[in-house]
C-alpha cells in the first residue's frame, strides 16, 4: 500500500481507490497510551484516523509503531448476523440450504486478537469455526443483489465459536453461539479484496483442522448481503459471519486457534478457563 496514494481521502474512499486501484487497505481498531484510535496498517506502522472509521473522521499524517499497540477487534458492530451451512463440506448429508439460513451472535460476544476465549465452567464441547466476516460499510435495506458488494466495507477473519451440546439441546442457539467472547474477529479490516475467492484456514495448536476457499461457498457475498438486508437493516460497522468449512473439533483450556484468511492476516486466540 503506497502512503501518498491516501493523503486527503476520507476512509470510504480510502476503500474505494484500493479497490478500483487493486491495492488493499487494512483498517484496525487499536489502544495506545490509554486511548483507543482506528488507523490504516502501512507496514510496521499505523497511519492515525481522528474519529470513528464508519462515521465522521480523517487520515491523519501521525503514525504510531505497530508494536506499540494493542489490536482491538476492529469494529464495533451494532448487531452480528451470521449464516450456517454455507459450505458444502460442513452441510455433509444434510439438504443443501435453498436460502442463506441466518442465526445471530451478540455484540458482547465480539473480541479481538489476542484476546481470550473464555470456556464457561458448564461448557462441555466448545468448538471452533474458522470463518470470513463482512464488515457492513453504508446503511443497507432491501439492497439488490447487483448492489450489494457496494455495502461491503471490507473483510475480516473470524470465530464463530460454538458449543456444541448447547447448540443441539437448547431451545435456541443463544448461549451456543452468543456468550461472551465466543465471536473473535480481526487482526484487520481488509478492503481491496476478491472476496468470493480468498483462502480460509484454521489451526488448532499449529495443525491445520480446516481450509477452503470462499469460491466455495453455497451463497457468495453478494446473495448473503442481499437476503439478509431483506429481514434486517443494517448499519456501518455491523457484522455477517459467513460460514465454516469441512469439520470441526472441540477445543481445551489451553489450546491456541488460529483463523488465517488470505489477505487479512492470523487471528489468534487462547482458550481460557472461567475466572481467569
Amino acid at each position: 500500500m503506497r502512503r501518498t496514494l491516501f493523503l486527503g481521502l476520507s476512509l470510504t474512499c480510502v476503500a474505494s481507490v484500493a479497490i478500483a486501484q487493486d491495492h488493499v487497505a487494512k483498517f484496525v481498531r487499536y489502544s495506545y497510551q490509554n486511548q483507543v484510535s482506528y488507523g490504516v496498517l502501512d507496514g510496521s506502522q499505523i497511519r492515525v484516523v481522528d474519529g470513528d472509521l464508519f462515521g465522521d473522521h480523517r487520515l491523519t499524517e501521525r503514525t504510531v509503531p505497530l508494536d506499540a499497540v494493542q489490536l482491538l477487534a476492529p469494529a464495533v458492530p451494532s448487531k452480528v448476523i451470521a449464516i450456517g451451512l454455507n459450505y458444502r463440506s460442513h452441510i455433509g448429508e444434510r439438504p443443501v440450504p435453498t436460502y442463506p439460513g441466518m442465526f445471530a451472535k451478540y455484540p458482547t460476544s465480539i473480541v479481538g486478537p489476542g484476546a481470550d476465549i473464555v470456556m464457561p465452567p458448564d461448557a462441555q464441547s466448545l468448538h471452533y469455526e474458522g470463518e470470513l466476516v463482512l464488515v457492513i460499510g453504508k446503511k443497507a435495506k432491501n439492497v439488490p443483489e447487483a448492489e450489494a458488494r457496494d455495502y461491503v466495507f471490507g473483510v475480516t477473519a473470524g470465530n464463530d465459536v460454538s458449543e456444541r451440546i448447547w447448540q443441539r439441546e437448547d431451545l435456541q442457539w443463544l448461549r451456543a453461539k452468543g456468550s461472551d467472547t465466543f465471536g473473535p474477529i480481526g487482526p484487520v479490516i481488509a478492503a481491496g479484496l476478491d472476496y468470493d475467492d480468498l483462502l480460509v484456514q484454521t489451526r488448532l495448536n499449529g495443525e491445520v483442522r480446516q481450509s477452503e476457499r470462499t469460491a466455495d461457498l453455497v451463497f457468495d457475498v453478494a446473495a448473503i448481503v442481499s437476503y439478509v438486508s431483506r429481514y434486517i437493516t443494517l448499519y456501518p460497522g455491523d457484522l455477517i459471519f459467513t460460514g465454516t468449512p469441512g469439520t470441526t473439533r472441540a477445543m481445551q483450556v489451553g489450546d491456541v486457534v488460529e483463523i488465517e484468511l488470505e489477505g487479512v492476516g492470523i487471528l489468534r486466540n487462547q482458550v481460557a478457563a472461567a475466572g481467569n
